[in-house]
């Protein structure tokens, strides 16, 4: 697949649309596709024909997370620049940030899913962050916030012992805001963005960032944390 497709970039009316796009490897996400993600929002967040984000997949995978078997021409260091700048790119987005999660987030591609204001979700998707069956450590802010939106306990879960939860599950402790039939999720999902589209966006927008300026700070500290860590992590796993 030509790599200009493995993210598409669309329109509607003042919203944003950014679909993963690489089905042959369950939308797995590579460096260009990093890059492209981020350069997308962080010039959204400045223009003012757009009111907001939404992501998702295409086919049956939301994302598998982070393309393992994708040759990187960055080095390390560039490497997780490039993840950290991904990441930072979802903390810092001013506008409303949705999700359409029509299959299964894996890794990086769940832990972003808390860094957006609404998830909506296929009852077939799940969420799974097995950093520790990988070697690695925990990215994308969820270490701090896992625990805020699922609770202490099933962060560790999730983070420490490779719990993978389901959609219903995800539902009942407030990771996604809504569950449907993955017949209807699209239909059903853009009924409510539809709907938010009209709300007045100043008074959302204000509101939006008075309900993260308590912990936006952290946010962006826990990446910078979390990333050196996995920096580390990488490297004690190459060497085993």
């Amino acid at each position: 697949m030509d790599d200009s497709n493995t993210i598409i970039e669309t329109n509607k009316d003042t919203i944003k649309v950014i679909r993963f796009n690489k089905p042959h490897k369950k939308n797995a996400i590579d460096g260009n596709m990093y890059n492209r993600v981020t350069k997308i929002l962080n010039e959204a967040a400045f223009d003012d024909s757009v009111s907001m984000v939404v992501v998702t997949g295409t086919a049956d995978f939301y994302s598998s997370g982070n393309d393992v078997s994708n040759s990187w021409n960055e080095s390390e260091d560039e490497h997780m620049k490039v993840l950290r700048d991904f990441i930072e790119a979802f903390i810092t987005f001013p506008k409303l940030l949705i999700a359409i999660v029509n299959g299964p987030a894996i890794g990086i591609a769940a832990t972003t899913l808390a860094l957006c204001d609404l998830v909506y979700a296929s009852e077939n998707a799940y969420f799974y962050t097995p950093f520790p069956k990988l070697h690695i450590t925990a990215e994308g802010g969820s270490t701090l916030t896992f625990p805020r939106l699922i609770g202490q306990r099933k962060a560790a879960e999730m983070l420490l012992f490779n719990h993978k939860m389901t959609a219903k599950e995800a539902l009942e402790y407030g990771f996604i805001n809504r569950m449907y039939k993955p017949e209807e999720l699209e239909t059903k999902a853009w009924d409510k963005i539809n709907e938010i589209s009209k709300l007045p966006a100043d008074s959302i927008l204000a509101t939006k960032n008075l309900l993260r300026r308590v912990y936006y700070d952290d946010l962006l500290k826990t990446n910078d944390v979390e990333i050196a860590v996995l920096k580390k992590s990488l490297k004690a796993k190459s060497n085993l």
